[in-house]
């Protein structure tokens, strides 16, 4: 899978998916997409990473504590 990241716009290889959906972890391994070699694997920020497309990653992957923001509609 590939993601972005949003400040030098380089696309990153993550080399495993459940670091980067799991939201106790704020880093994932990757490798950088640049030039005709691979590059060595190294550690990315989630909050620098989008989709390729441009879109941010869901909050679920990047809030440990998502759940306990929403605040549920009264029941009238």
């Amino acid at each position: 899978m590939f993601v972005k990241d949003a400040q030098d716009q380089t696309l990153i290889k993550v080399l495993d998916v459940t670091d980067l959906i799991d939201p106790q972890n704020n880093q994932i391994q990757g490798q950088q997409q640049a030039g005709e070699e691979e590059q060595p694997p190294q550690a990315y920020e989630k909050s620098r990473l989008q989709f390729p497309s441009g879109e941010a990653l869901p909050e679920c992957w990047t809030n440990p504590d998502y759940k306990l923001q929403q605040s549920p509609t009264p029941q009238a």
